[in-house]
């Protein structure tokens, strides 16, 4: 039975990393900044910059020019 609630926590984790790379992928940064988000407190503070940061890719819509 235990075995079943770690392979079920496990997927879940799984699921948000991936859920939490492709969102900060979208805004500009390195998806690999998601594996913060498993480390108590960090995870916090890496919400709170995601939140209220000044994205790279809203840098880079602001100024097309730059595009490569």
């Amino acid at each position: 039975m235990m075995i079943v609630f770690g392979v079920v926590y496990l997927a879940i984790i799984v699921l948000f990393i991936v859920g939490y790379w492709k969102i900060w992928s979208k805004a500009g940064f390195n998806g690999a900044w998601s594996l913060l988000m498993l480390v108590p407190l960090v995870n916090l503070i890496a919400f709170l910059y995601l939140a209220f940061a000044d994205w790279p890719i809203h840098k880079r819509l602001r100024n097309p020019d730059t595009f490569n």
